[in-house]
């Protein structure tokens, strides 16, 4: 999911969440309980999807390692590999 994609999730929902809150035929105290409790879901909500996007990046961050580690390894070894043959050729 791209960041702007999910940003656009998140401030639609929060301000669904707060005109729907604001529109509703209710006392100002409730209405403010409503506001209050929206927003630590909200905080709640952004918070869970950074942290999964983190692990997302994470993973996809180990992998990329993993492979260029892998990438060099074979590239080491190739170089050795035709070092070693230049060597017994010209020995």
């Amino acid at each position: 999911m791209s960041k702007k994609l999910l940003s656009g999730i998140i401030l639609g929902a929060a301000a669904g969440a707060a005109l729907g809150i604001l529109f509703a035929p209710e006392k100002g105290k409730e209405t403010r309980k409503k506001i209050a409790k929206k927003s630590q879901d909200l905080s709640g909500t952004v918070a869970s999807k950074f942290n999964e996007l983190g692990e997302v990046l994470k993973e996809k961050f180990d992998n990329i390692k993993g492979d260029a580690n892998d990438m060099i390894a074979k590239g080491k070894q190739t170089a050795k590999d035709v070092k070693d043959e230049a060597e017994s050729k010209f020995a």
